[in-house]
């Protein structure tokens, strides 16, 4: 009888580990728009994860540039939605002798002005004399 428990325990412990699903896992707090290397995150097993939730690869965290969508608390499961590659989005004014950079990109343009929506959200506004409002 108690070789027969013990083999049970152990076939549903092997069992458990075979149908495992490999995820990623934050390690920290991870805030909105910060880049996600791979020593934020850690790979781990769990039995199941949302049905929406494309589990993210460890490896894309070495190999490519990625920004979170939103806040992720300390051992959040990652999924593809999670995160996004990291694209350098900047505008170039040239006012003549002047040149300036800004990052964010452009909304909307007129004769008189442009808007332009940072990356942490805000929206400004600048004058194509060069002021900033």
């Amino acid at each position: 009888m108690l070789r027969l428990s013990s083999l049970f325990i152990i076939s549903s412990l092997l069992l458990a580990k075979l149908f495992a699903i490999e995820v990623v896992v934050a390690t920290q707090d991870i805030h909105y728009n910060e880049f996600v290397t791979d020593k934020m995150v850690r790979k781990t097993e769990v039995k199941s994860v949302k049905r929406n939730c494309t589990p993210a690869s460890f490896e894309a965290f070495k190999t490519k540039k990625l920004q979170a969508t939103h806040y992720m608390k300390k051992g959040f499961i990652i999924c593809q939605n999670d995160i996004k590659e990291y694209s350098n989005e900047s505008v170039l004014f040239n006012f003549g002798s002047i040149q300036i950079e800004k990052h964010g990109e452009i909304i909307f343009e007129n004769d008189e002005y442009l808007r332009i929506r940072k990356s942490d959200g805000e929206i400004e506004k600048i004058y194509k004399d060069g002021r900033i409002k």
